[in-house]
């Protein structure tokens, strides 16, 4: 069977190794992990047996598919210590945010590499992925995607400059929702309502609106579709969007995406 290794393991990675085990795309033992951190290697060999390697480039001598799961801002690093080192059939997946494959060529040269921006949902087999490859066969893109299709959806892009936009849409997506979820909790208990009370209405809520979002996508329908059954005229809903649209929610959330998607393209340079 084939070897996968994690360069990195942070949550991310926790979420693919799970992910690709509990699916059985690999046996625990055929999954190498690599990190700084000493502890957390043990703790993700005792929760998912898999194997840490002596050092990172013991891990790419042997993985059949290469995974950089590294802070864009250690990349660099870590891909002058591992070049040279790969094997010749390998496939290289990062995804790590603004990393470019042009960027990754120029260290591990004319390999197979597949770059991938997942979000957390992923945790929950639930992620939305989207993908681009450089100089990927049949075979390489198969493992490559696998990965990622045994934990949620997958989208290949055709163009690398719109990674960035993924980023700021799916990547960071989740952490926009959880803010609202958290705002709301406060001010439910602003409000007067205890706080257990508050924290399992707006838990539930969200719950159910996704819910009602896959629903809503299966039969092609729109999220202005969904907000409309909602919002009664004259009632307490379209008061709530009243004072959004007065304060131009549209506007605020270009200028927070936008800002996600720079940040993504100043991680590049």
């Amino acid at each position: 069977m084939s070897t996968i290794g994690f360069i990195g393991s942070g949550n991310m990675a926790e979420a693919l190794i799970r992910g690709i085990i509990s699916a059985k795309l690999y046996a625990p033992e055929n999954v190498l992990v690599s990190d700084i951190r000493a502890d957390r290697l043990q703790y993700l060999k005792g929760e998912y047996q898999v194997t840490p390697a002596k050092s990172n480039t013991a891990l790419t001598a042997a993985a059949d598919v290469l995974v950089l799961s590294v802070k864009p801002q250690n990349m660099a690093a870590v891909l002058d210590e591992i070049k040279g080192t790969l094997k010749d059939s390998a496939v290289v997946i990062s995804i790590a945010a603004g990393i470019t494959t042009e960027r990754i060529a120029q260290y591990l040269g004319n390999v197979p590499i597949i770059r991938a921006m997942p979000n957390t949902p992923a945790m929950v087999d639930q992620g939305a992925t989207a993908v681009v490859i450089r100089n990927t066969g049949p075979r390489h893109f198969k493992a490559g995607l696998d990965v990622f299709m045994v934990v949620g959806k997958v989208e290949v892009l055709e163009d690398e400059s719109l990674m960035d936009a993924v980023t700021a849409v799916s990547g960071s997506g989740p952490a926009y929702f959880f803010l609202l979820m958290e705002e709301m909790i406060n001010i439910a208990t602003d409000m007067g309502l205890p706080a257990d009370i508050a924290k399992e209405l707006v838990f539930q809520t969200a719950k159910g609106a996704g819910l009602l979002a896959e629903m809503a996508y299966s039969r092609n329908e729109t999220p202005a579709q969904l907000r409309e059954r909602v919002t009664s005229p004259g009632g307490t809903t379209a008061a709530a969007m009243k004072v959004l649209k007065n304060l131009d929610f549209n506007a605020l959330m270009t200028k927070a995406l936008t800002a996600a998607r720079d940040r993504s393209k100043e991680l590049s340079a």
